[in-house]
């Protein structure tokens, strides 16, 4: 189950994940997010993904959404929200971009995304 938002006069995409996710969601997932990218004409677009209420994920579902977000334009900035210290983990073995952040909370990620604003380390 994923939901993505368009807040088109900061170019921000707010993506909520949740549930395990299935290979066949995963495509589907990017593809539509690519697709708002396109529509929305977001030339230099931020990124918040939440998954705080997603459980850690199953291998071949990070494998391949590690596959398909190396297709992606190349944000400005990204933030992964989560509290959970094994989604923590897995979310720092998947997004290892310099400009990728994990924060505790929705706020401190638009802070990061939005304003550069480093979250709290944890």
């Amino acid at each position: 189950m994923y939901e993505i938002r368009v807040d088109r006069a900061n170019e921000l995409i707010e993506v909520t994940l949740g549930e395990m996710m299935s290979l066949d969601e995963v495509s589907n997932y990017i593809t539509e997010l690519k697709r708002q990218i396109t529509f929305y004409e977001l030339s230099s677009y931020a990124l918040i993904i939440d998954v705080t209420h997603c459980p850690v994920q199953a291998q071949d579902m990070i494998r391949s959404m590690g596959q398909h977000m190396a297709t992606m334009p190349k944000a400005r900035a990204l933030a992964v929200v989560t509290e959970s210290a094994l989604a923590r983990m897995q979310v720092r073995r998947l997004f290892t971009q310099p400009y990728a952040r994990i924060t505790a909370a929705i706020p401190e990620g638009r802070a990061w995304v939005l304003h550069g604003i480093e979250p709290a380390t944890r």
